[in-house]
């Protein structure tokens, strides 16, 4: 059976996109695993189903390079936004709803950025001198100096699955900079490897970073696919509203693949 699929990309963090809001797309788990494969399919860090919801413009269904199905996925958002508007879905707010639950986004006309609200963060747990903290996925945040010299696969699956987070399994951050500019590199766990971006961790990253006073913050992050920005209140030592993942979208191309 032939289906039509759409490649979408957030600062190099890039997804197979389906429209499914007539119901009847059903995927295993070795299907998803497939399209996402880089040698032996389309190749992405994950996939999406854009499915209907009542009450809402779109309801989003995100699956792991792995083939399962995942926590929020922040870069995918944006891109799913971007993607309800090419297919005709145009709102000033989108509302839609997610796995970690109720969601809104903007596209802003003169940027072409889309701007999408995050979860409220209302803690950040200290785990050997390092941040643990959940922005719709769970996040370790650890401060290096020298960012871009490190091993990122090496010394972030060794934290993936270390005894503690092996079997939940954790996103591990490496960063470096101030409570303005920051870089960030990604392990992400269901890709097993370093992506281009993670939109969950560059926000986390940003809320562990914000040493401001309380009020609003705007945190700009480079990441290995571009840049990205995080705007939040802080309204606590360690928590966190009306949380805004900033930053590009963009269309890559589109087919028909032949599943089994």
């Amino acid at each position: 059976m032939q289906y039509k699929f759409y490649k979408y990309q957030g600062t190099g963090n890039d997804f197979v996109i389906m429209d499914n809001r007539a119901g009847q797309l059903v995927l295993s788990e070795q299907q998803v695993k497939h399209l996402c494969d880089r040698r032996f399919g389309i190749g992405a860090d994950g996939l999406m189903l854009l499915n209907s919801l009542d009450g809402y413009d779109f309801d989003m269904k995100y699956y792991n390079a792995d083939g399962r199905e995942s926590s929020m996925c922040g870069n995918g958002g944006r891109c799913l936004t971007r993607f309800a508007y090419d297919r005709g879905i145009h709102r000033s707010t989108y509302r839609f709803m997610a796995v970690d639950g109720e969601h809104e986004a903007e596209l802003e006309e003169h940027t072409g950025w889309i701007r999408l609200r995050m979860k409220n963060v209302t803690g950040i747990e200290e785990y050997h001198g390092d941040s643990v903290l959940d922005t719709g996925s769970p996040h370790y945040v650890k401060s290096v100096p020298d960012v871009m010299a490190l091993n990122v696969f090496r010394e972030g699956r060794d934290i993936r699955y270390s005894k503690h987070f092996e079997e939940a399994g954790i996103n591990v951050n490496f960063v470096e900079g101030n409570d303005r500019n920051i870089i960030v590199r990604t392990y992400e766990r269901g890709v097993e490897d370093e992506t281009y971006s993670c939109g969950t961790g560059v926000t986390a990253a940003a809320l562990v970073f914000a040493h401001n006073e309380m009020g609003f913050n705007r945190v700009e992050v480079k990441t290995l696919g571009g840049h990205l920005a995080v705007e939040f209140d802080k309204t606590g030592n360690e928590s966190f509203e009306n949380i805004w993942l900033c930053g590009p979208a963009t269309f890559v191309f589109e087919g028909n693949i032949e599943l089994s």
